[in-house]
């Protein structure tokens, strides 16, 4: 497994993102995962406070017990959603939050700490100077943000302090059929040497070759009877899934070598970040990400994409 730099960390060029952990698996099963994970050289865990209902976090400390040395833990913070008590970037909702996932852990640090959601209430400096007390304290070693536009990514890196920890991480959406993040946000990652974190690679499952056109939606997945998800699954998308796949035949691949090879082949990108609900995806996701592309074969995918245009939109 390659690796990259998250500031001073060191990481698997593919990481396990950990929110089906407490929904979709249970503790048995989340340990199948993980174990799969770091047998297969998966450094880094990419969860947050309120992934299965926080139960993500429970299981992970227990799973991990004995082996956290391992793993680059990483969670996240301050989602806006019902029946989060510890959502915004306050400093005083980023100690409490802290103090709420290490319990839930059992762990006295993490890895790399980040701000799940941009608060439009709180200046960016503020929820910066927490982190920065959080990480001369010891409970974490670096910080990052996520959700955030390249005018706020910009704002967050330059309230760091000069003389102390700055943002060292973006972990935004990004994959074949959503590329926003290559109009602004990336070049803003590389100018301020931030790492990104893609999340949704696959989108959802579609970049895995396993919807088709003409074919029945298979069962048992997290599209189907999900009328957000179903409903991407338009004629265009679907064709677009078609040529994407046929190139990457070309080359003896997969569609999920594509999805990977293609977020690996921007320098900003540290790790992409895919769920797996079972040992043999961890293993197909971590396959997937060995394939470099070339300079000719990635000017082809964006050529191609750029002809078939927004397929999946928000």
């Amino acid at each position: 497994m390659d690796t990259r730099r998250i500031g001073s960390l060191d990481v698997s060029v593919v990481g396990l993102g950990c929110n089906n952990f407490g929904r979709r698996l249970d503790l048995a099963r989340t340990k199948d995962v993980v174990d799969a994970a770091l047998d297969a050289g998966v450094t880094l865990l990419d969860t947050a406070d309120i992934y299965g209902g926080s139960d993500s976090e429970v299981f992970l400390g227990r799973v991990l017990e004995g082996r956290r040395d391992r793993v680059v833990l990483a969670t996240k913070f301050g989602a806006p959603m019902a029946g989060n008590d510890l959502a915004g970037g306050r400093p005083e909702t980023v100690h409490a939050a802290l103090d709420a996932s290490l319990k839930r852990l059992g762990m006295d640090h993490v890895d790399l700490y980040q701000l799940h959601f941009p608060d439009p209430d709180v200046p960016i400096a503020e929820t910066i100077g927490a982190l920065t007390d959080e990480v001369r304290a010891g409970r974490i070693r670096e910080f990052g943000v996520s959700n955030l536009s390249a005018e706020q990514l910009r704002e967050a890196v330059a309230a760091s302090r000069d003389d102390g920890p700055r943002v060292v991480s973006l972990q935004n959406e990004y994959s074949l059929l959503r590329r926003e993040a290559e109009r602004e946000v990336l070049p803003a990652c590389r100018e301020e040497g931030v790492a990104f974190l893609p999340y949704f690679p696959l989108l959802s499952g579609i970049l895995t070759g396993k919807y088709r056109k003409d074919a029945p939606l298979p069962e048992g997945t997290r599209i189907r009877g999900n009328e957000r998800w179903e409903g991407l699954l338009t004629d265009e998308l679907l064709d677009a899934v078609e040529r994407l796949a046929a190139l990457a035949g070309e080359q003896g691949r997969e569609l999920i070598d594509l999805a990977f090879a293609y977020l690996l082949a921007e320098p900003s990108v540290a790790s992409v970040i895919a769920g797996a609900t079972s040992p043999e995806q961890l293993r197909r996701n971590v396959a997937a990400g060995a394939w470099r592309l070339d300079d000719a074969t990635r000017n082809e995918v964006r050529a191609l994409l750029d002809e078939v245009g927004e397929v999946a939109p928000r």
